[in-house]
This record gives structure tokens, C-alpha cells and sequence, in this order.
């Protein structure tokens, strides 16, 4: 008796925890990857400028006000959309735009911003990706909020849209306004 019940019990705790792992997923966002570096400053930098490679610009030079470090690159296909929604939503958040290119080619680089459009202030190269390491990056698109203090205050992994920037963004942006302004 208790070897045809074995099996069968056996089948259950598997049907059970194939189960839970689905109401898992379903409940989670599985591309949601938490930062530790979210709420601690932003690991510190020196990078030249895309199309000024002589001109170094560090972390420093962004303290005293927010703004959003864009991870892109040429060869990234969800970056032409989210650079769309910089386009037209970029300068209505009211933060510096701050492009981070990754581990891309600089001539791929600036034509991919001729042909689609450049909504920067600014492009940093990280030809290497030895920044992006230590800002935990894991590939692009990814983006940060760094507030006027140089601290992490979000980051966004994966497409940015409309409702990403309405829902989320602007939110934090208006908290950090309001921090800098006191």
C-alpha cells in the first residue's frame, strides 16, 4: 500500500511547488532587481565627454542639484524607445539629463543620437564599462535618480515609458525638489 501512495505524494509536493513558484512570479516583478546602492551616494566618477574626449567631467561637478543618469548605447534596441520618451518628456522632469554610454563605440554612439535624437545635456563615455561596475549596472537601458547631494535616490532597469516617468520619476524628483528647497 504505502508504495503506490509514495509516488503519488511525491507528485504532489512537486505539483505544489511548481505552484507556489507560478503565484511567485505572478505576484513579483521578476525584472524588478533591487540596488543596494539606492539611498547611499553615488559611487564617484571621472569620464570624458562623447563627442570632447579631452574634457573629463567627474561626479562632483553634479552636486548641488538632482538629475538622471541615463544608461544607454548605440547597440541597446529598448534604448531607441525609452530615448523617444526622453525627447518628448525629458526636459518637462526639470532635472539635468545626464547620458551614460555603455561600453559603446563613440562613432556608433553619435550617430545613433543624429539619427534619433540627442535630449542630453551632457554624454559620458564609459568605453570600458568601469563605471557602470561600480554603479551595479547590469547592462542598459538603466537609470538613476541622484539627488543634489550625490545620493542614489532610484533606479529603473528596462524600458522607460510615459508611465514610468508620470508614476515614478516624477514623484521623487518632486520630493527631492522640495528636500532642496528647505
Amino acid at each position: 500500500m504505502n508504495s503506490r501512495i509514495l509516488p503519488f505524494a511525491g507528485f504532489l509536493a512537486l505539483f505544489a511547488l511548481l505552484g507556489a513558484g507560478l503565484v511567485y512570479v505572478r505576484d513579483h516583478n521578476t525584472s524588478e532587481v533591487p540596488s543596494p546602492l539606492v539611498g547611499k551616494p553615488a559611487p564617484a566618477f571621472s569620464l570624458p565627454v562623447l563627442n570632447d574626449p579631452e574634457r573629463i567631467v567627474d561626479s562632483r561637478s553634479f552636486l548641488g542639484k538632482p538629475y538622471l543618469l541615463h544608461v544607454f548605447a548605440s547597440w541597446c534596441y529598448v534604448c531607441r524607445e525609452e530615448n523617444a520618451v526622453l525627447m518628448t518628456e525629458g526636459r518637462q522632469m526639470g532635472v539635468p539629463l545626464i547620458g551614460f554610454d555603455y561600453k559603446d563605440e563613440p562613432s556608433d554612439a553619435t550617430s545613433w543620437l543624429k539619427q534619433f535624437g540627442d535630449p542630453y545635456d551632457v554624454v559620458l563615455a564609459d568605453l570600458e564599462g568601469d563605471v557602470a561596475i561600480d554603479l551595479g549596472v547590469y547592462g542598459a537601458p538603466e537609470l538613476f535618480l541622484i539627488d543634489a547631494k550625490g545620493v542614489i535616490r532610484y533606479k529603473h532597469i528596462g524600458a522607460l515609458t510615459s508611465e514610468v516617468v508620470r508614476t515614478k520619476l516624477m514623484p521623487i524628483i518632486k520630493t527631492m525638489e522640495q528636500e532642496s528647497s528647505k
